[in-house]
C-alpha cells in the first residue's frame, strides 16, 4: 500500500497549510472574542462573523474550495463549484488536506469543507436526484446556504440507530414527519435552510429497511428549533447544535433520498469517509496543541528551569509525537482501504480510527493544557475548546463502544464459521 500524496494533493496540502497560517490563525482569536462579546451582551452571536465571508472569497479565488469532494466528483460540475481544477480527491489525498484544516476551528468553514455540510453534500452528490441537486446541492457548494443532519433523538439510545422513534411516513405523494431530534449540528446558523432527516417509515420491515432519509426545508410548517445546546459550556457558533421538533411536517415525496426504507444504505455511504475527515481534523488539532505545548514548555521557567526540563515533560512531549504519528498512519490506512472499496477490513479500520484518534487527541491536548497551567483552561488559548471538540468526537458518529463492537465482530468472524 502507498500512502504518498499525489502531486496535486501535496500542492493543495501546502497551500491549505499556508492559508491557515497566514490568513486564518491571525484573525481567529479576534473572531472568537467578538462572538463571545455578542453572546454575553445578548446580541446575535449566530450570524457568521464577517471575516468568514471575506476569507471564503479568498479561499475560493485560490481554488481552495469544497476540498472534501470525492474523486468521483470529476466532471459533475464546473471547476468553480469544486476543488482546484474541478476534480475531487481520493480519501488518502484528502486526509492530509483535512489535517491541515483541523488546526483551526474556522478553517473548515472557510474552505466550505465543514461538517455536517460535507456529509450532506456527499449524500446529495451520490444519491440525490437532479431536482434535489439543483435545489440544495448547488447552493451548498457555493456556500449560499448551510444544512443540518437530524438523526440523534433525546428519548432513545441513539447509539443504536434502529431505536429511532421519529417517523417519516409516506402518505400518497407526501411524506409526513413527526418526532424530535437533537444534537442537530448547524441549526443555529441563520443560513441553515435544509435538514437531512432520518425517520422510521415502515416498522414491519427488516430492521435495516425501516427508515427513510428525507430533505426537509428549514421553513417547512411544523418545524421548530426548540433550543440550542451547549457542549460543556460552548455553543460552537456559528453552527451550533440544536433540539428540533417536527409536528406533522409535510413534504413532497420527491424530497425522499434514494427511496423509502433505504436510509441505512445512505448512512453507511455517508459515515465512512466522514469519519476519516473527522479523525484527520482531530490530528491537525493535536498537532497544534503539541506546538503550543512545546512553545510554552520552552519559553516559561519554573524552579529555575524551563518547563520542558521539569517533571518528565520531555517524555510527555515525545509520547505525544509518537501518538500523533501512530494515529496518522492508522487513518491513512483506513483512507487507503476506503479507496479500494468498502470491505470488512475497511469497516474495521474506520472503526479503529474512530476509537483511537479522539482519545489520542484528548491526551495530547490535556498535556498541553497542563503545561499552560490556568491559562490552558481559559479562552486565552484554543486548548479548552479543542479538548471539548475532541471529547465530543468520542460520541459523534457513533460512540467508542459501538465501534469496538464492530471491530470485535469482524475480528471474531475471521476465526469462526
Amino acid at each position: 500500500m502507498d500512502f504518498s500524496l499525489s502531486p496535486r494533493a501535496a500542492d493543495l496540502q501546502a497551500r491549505v497549510r499556508a492559508f491557515v497560517a497566514d490568513e486564518i490563525e491571525p484573525v481567529e482569536a479576534a473572531a472568537h472574542q467578538r462572538i463571545t462579546r455578542l453572546r454575553e451582551s445578548g446580541g446575535d452571536h449566530w450570524t457568521p462573523d464577517p471575516v468568514i465571508a471575506k476569507l471564503q472569497a479568498k479561499a475560493r479565488a485560490q481554488g481552495l474550495w469544497n476540498l472534501f469532494l470525492p474523486a468521483t466528483h470529476a466532471g459533475r460540475y464546473p471547476a468553480d463549484f469544486g476543488t482546484d481544477g474541478g476534480e475531487g480527491l481520493s480519501n488518502v489525498d484528502y486526509a492530509s488536506v483535512a489535517e491541515a484544516m483541523g488546526r483551526s476551528f474556522l478553517a473548515p468553514l472557510v474552505f466550505n469543507s465543514n461538517a455536517p455540510d460535507t456529509g450532506n453534500m456527499e449524500v446529495l452528490l451520490k444519491y440525490g436526484t437532479d431536482e434535489q441537486k439543483e435545489q440544495w446541492l448547488e447552493p451548498l457548494l457555493r456556500a449560499e446556504i448551510r444544512s443540518a443532519f437530524c438523526m440523534t433523538e433525546p428519548a432513545v439510545a441513539s447509539s443504536d440507530a434502529t431505536n429511532m422513534a421519529a417517523t417519516a411516513r409516506v402518505e400518497g405523494d407526501e411524506v409526513v414527519i413527526n418526532g424530535r431530534k437533537w444534537w442537530s449540528t448547524g441549526v443555529g446558523n441563520p443560513d441553515c435552510k435544509v435538514f437531512v432527516f432520518m425517520g422510521l417509515s415502515d416498522p414491519d420491515a427488516d430492521r435495516h429497511s425501516r427508515h427513510t432519509m428525507v430533505l426537509v426545508p428549514r421553513d417547512a410548517k411544523g418545524v421548530r428549533v426548540e433550543r440550542m445546546l451547549t457542549t460543556m459550556g460552548y455553543y460552537d457558533e456559528p453552527l451550533g447544535h440544536g433540539e428540533v421538533s417536527f409536528d406533522d411536517v409535510r413534504v413532497p415525496l420527491s424530497h425522499v433520498l434514494l427511496g423509502p426504507g433505504r436510509a441505512f444504505e445512505i448512512a453507511q455511504g455517508r459515515l465512512g469517509p466522514g469519519r476519516v475527515h473527522h479523525c484527520m481534523r482531530a490530528i491537525g488539532l493535536a498537532e497544534r496543541a503539541l506546538e503550543l505545548a512545546v512553545a510554552r514548555a520552552t519559553s516559561r521557567t519554573a524552579f529555575g528551569k524551563p518547563l520542558a526540563n521539569l517533571g518528565g515533560n520531555r517524555e510527555r512531549i515525545a509520547d505525544a509525537r509518537i501518538a500523533i504519528n501512530r494515529s496518522r498512519l492508522l487513518v491513512l490506512h483506513a483512507a487507503w482501504l476506503l479507496d479500494q472499496g468498502m470491505s470488512a477490513e475497511a469497516y474495521s479500520a474506520v472503526s479503529e480510527i474512530k476509537v483511537e484518534v479522539p482519545s489520542m487527541a484528548l491526551d495530547v491536548i490535556d498535556m498541553a493544557i497542563q503545561l499552560h497551567g490556568g491559562a490552558g483552561m481559559s479562552d486565552d488559548f484554543p486548548l479548552a475548546a479543542a479538548w471539548v471538540g475532541a471529547r465530543t468526537l468520542r460520541l459523534a458518529d457513533g460512540p467508542d463502544e459501538v465501534h469496538r463492537n464492530v471491530i470485535a465482530k469482524i475480528e471474531i468472524g475471521k476465526h469462526t464459521a
